[in-house]
């Protein structure tokens, strides 16, 4: 049998509003996926790559992780710890399954907008980006597969610690998610459980290569990284379709480790990001203000 070790009371009520399924996967409707029921807007992914934000899937495939970011407003340091997977084709079904239970409770709600909620019992977009790191469910180049083969779209966001799985697995699009610029910073900001720096180098080379649409998304901290000119060489590197520069959000567990005046506002991160087009070949596409983000692509 495959087991995981006893999840602790205290992660359960962290977890509230998430679906458990299986061993060591997860299913949580996303705010935006509620606004949209409700239209009252919608996530910047639909504003900036088409997707429809209350067709998503917001899942993990693995409710652990190798590093412990200053920034991350999730309880990693209570996730469990595995010692057996789930198959790909068991959380496929099972992640479905646990959406349409999750949605169940909007049926009686007045202010929804019926259409959407019963496009939204057949989504057609994953974001396999939850909580915890995906590329260490081994199996998630089948798992992405068999979403593809359902004709879902399916949005990846790693740490880039994997570089053999970021190789092996071809969603629709890859996200690789960078706060750290070298590795003295690697080392403050995502506090790895081993030095993973050259990893991430590795995989942000392999995002070069990659067929799939490429995103390459960078979390700016006050006080820790931001300083433009840092990332060109590592920009030049991944040489991704588009790059998401993002405000850190003062929410959750990193409010015990970072003051909420190391998040940015929305100007600071437009400022940042007119310094990298002056830098590089890329060029704002987008914003999203409400959300603190700007999308930039060559």
């Amino acid at each position: 049998m495959i087991m995981v070790k006893k999840i602790n009371k205290k992660l359960l009520s962290d977890l509230k509003g998430y679906r458990i399924v299986g061993n060591h996967s997860a299913v949580k409707l996303c705010l935006w996926l509620k606004k949209s029921l409700r239209d009252r807007g919608v996530c910047y992914k639909q504003k900036f790559y088409g997707i429809k934000s209350h067709r998503c899937l917001q899942m993990t495939p693995a409710l652990i992780c190798n590093q412990n970011c200053i920034y991350c407003w999730r309880p990693l340091s209570l996730l469990p710890e595995i010692s057996g997977w789930n198959s790909a084709e068991f959380i496929a079904e099972e992640s479905i399954k646990a959406q349409k239970v999750l949605l169940s409770g909007f049926g009686g709600l007045s202010d929804v907008n019926t259409k959407k909620l019963e496009e939204a019992k057949n989504p057609n977009q994953v974001a396999i980006s939850l909580i915890g790191e995906p590329t260490l469910y081994p199996y998630l180049d089948e798992l992405v597969d068999i979403y593809n083969s359902k004709k879902m779209t399916t949005f990846v966001v790693t740490n880039g610690t994997n570089p053999e799985m970021v190789e092996k697995i071809e969603p629709y699009q890859l996200y690789i998610s960078l706060t750290a610029y070298s590795e003295e910073s690697h080392l403050i900001i995502n506090r790895p459980k081993k030095n993973f720096w050259s990893e991430i180098l590795k995989s942000l080379k392999i995002m070069s290569n990659k067929d799939c649409r490429t995103v390459l998304r960078i979390t700016l901290i006050k006080g820790l990284n931001f300083i433009p000119g840092n990332f060109v060489e590592l920009i030049d590197r991944a040489t991704p379709d588009f790059i998401e520069v993002k405000a850190y959000m003062h929410l959750g567990y990193s409010r015990l480790r970072l003051e909420r005046t190391a998040m940015p506002e929305h100007e600071e991160v437009k400022k940042f990001v007119e310094e990298i087009e002056k830098l590089t070949e890329y060029r704002i596409e987008d914003e999203s203000k409400i959300s603190r983000v700007v999308l930039l692509s060559r």
